[in-house]
């Protein structure tokens, strides 16, 4: 069994240029850069934040590319 992580952004605390595109297309851009660092996660829009679910064990690793993105 795989134990999940969830990690919560608000979108008001999103960064340029991210805070100006859609709350879909900025789950899909961090979902995507997660992916190209070889981080299986999901990210999706709920209405006030972008919820990220993904391993426990790859939240360092998560964390470092969000890190990187300035998100976190």
């Amino acid at each position: 069994m795989t134990t999940i992580t969830t990690i919560r952004i608000d979108h008001d605390t999103l960064p340029d240029p991210l805070s100006r595109k859609n709350p879909d297309a900025v789950a899909e851009t961090i979902e995507a850069a997660l992916h190209d660092n070889g981080i299986t996660a999901e990210a999706s829009d709920v209405i006030s934040h972008i919820k990220i679910e993904l391993p426990t064990a790859k939240l360092a690793a998560a964390s470092a590319v969000l890190a990187g993105m300035r998100l976190i």
